[in-house]
């Protein structure tokens, strides 16, 4: 996510946190203090306050964090990829790759709002023990606020629409019931889309009656609604991909160039005569090194392009997208970077350049397939 730093992990996992989530921890410390626990727990001092509801917006957050964490192990445990946990101000993200099946699907959503409402359950026990010791004080409020809102989160993510944990649950439940992925997705992104729009609505009234949570309600509605249009658009881009192999969709043969010649005799002889912006780049054992863009040779200063190396511009293999001429394309396509070495994909086959795939590959495979037309094989052909 745009805006967020690596600050550590959490159960191996690479944790990132948003910018927003300072903003979030003053904003749930500063209701906790000035609201809440005054009218739970009147008359002690501002400084037991302060100090209690940051306390209990750091133990939310926590909450939180645990929260994403489930899914993070739950996703690995059952051989799922799991590339990092982002903590933001409207929850957390946990970017992982597709489960297989439907049943780890379920496995997966379900267990992030299992954890939350235990988390909420043994807030709750905790605070009735605590009261039934000491009495009710402004740690007893902490720890019932703190299960309060976990039980709420807990809930709150079970909805039945996407992209809560409830409408990845529905979108299993249709998975295995209909063998139809695609058709899961598109039907959990549109129950998102309504329950997003509901969300809006109900949270703009809530504001114009002079309720200032109603605008934190309608945030919440609006970023559902484009989480759903993008979970909706992706799940036609599968449609139009089954049953694709990488080989199908490839551009070959592709022009490449050794990694070892300058910027300026690469230009020449490679650049000059290719088809795409983006070039495989050669060793010296005819291997793929990496890949270099046109606009990166661009920037190599006219006078440093006969000494420079092009591999030195170049993007080194270990961050391109690399895959067989067998493997399904929307596999592929999920594994893609962010960034610069994202695409295009270099297709190797026993350590061979075969090709490689482009968006413009992909966006032509698209297009195809809204005119009726399938590059897909025939299933008794498919390696």
């Amino acid at each position: 996510m745009n805006g967020s730093v690596r600050v550590g992990h959490v159960l191996g996992v690479p944790l990132r946190m948003h910018w927003s989530v300072p903003v979030l921890i003053i904003v749930l410390a500063y209701g906790l203090g000035h609201q809440t626990l005054p009218a739970w727990t009147p008359g002690r001092s501002g400084t037991a306050y302060a100090l209690a509801s940051v306390v209990g917006a750091v133990l939310l957050m926590g909450s939180l964090l645990m929260h994403e964490a489930a899914h993070a192990v739950a996703a690995r445990r059952k051989g799922v990829s799991v590339e990092d946990v982002t903590l933001w101000a409207l929850g957390g993200i946990t970017k992982m790759g597709r489960p297989r099946t439907a049943g780890v699907a379920f496995w997966v959503a379900v267990i992030g709002p299992l954890t939350s409402l235990v988390i909420g359950g043994v807030a709750l026990g905790a605070g009735i023990g605590l009261h039934t010791l000491t009495g009710w004080g402004v740690p007893t409020a902490v720890l019932i606020w703190l299960g309060w809102a976990n039980l709420l989160l807990g809930v709150f993510n079970l909805l039945p629409a996407a992209p809560l944990d409830g409408g990845r649950v529905v979108q299993a439940a249709i998975w295995w019931r209909t063998g139809d992925r695609e058709r899961a997705d598109r039907a959990a992104g549109r129950s998102g889309q309504i329950l997003g729009v509901a969300l809006i609505a109900i949270g703009w009234i809530t504001f114009l009656r002079g309720n200032t949570g109603g605008l934190w309600l309608s945030l919440i509605g609006l970023f559902m609604v484009i989480i759903a249009n993008a979970e909706r658009r992706q799940a036609g881009v599968n449609t139009a991909l089954r049953g694709v192999r990488v080989a199908d969709a490839m551009s070959a043969p592709v022009a490449a160039g050794a990694d070892w010649l300058t910027v300026g005799r690469f230009i020449d002889d490679v650049a000059a005569h290719a088809r795409h912006s983006v070039m495989p780049l050669l060793d010296f054992e005819g291997q793929p090194s990496g890949a270099v863009r046109l606009r990166v040779l661009a920037a190599v200063p006219a006078e440093a392009r006969e000494t420079q190396r092009v591999r030195d511009v170049a993007t080194p293999l270990s961050r391109c997208t690399v895959a067989e001429p067998g493997e399904l394309l929307s596999e592929v396509l999920e594994r893609v970077r962010p960034g610069g070495g994202g695409m295009p994909v270099l297709v190797v086959d026993h350590g061979q350049l075969e090709g490689i795939i482009t968006m413009h590959d992909v966006n032509r495979l698209f297009q195809l397939h809204g005119l009726g037309i399938t590059t897909a094989p025939p299933e008794s052909t498919r390696p």
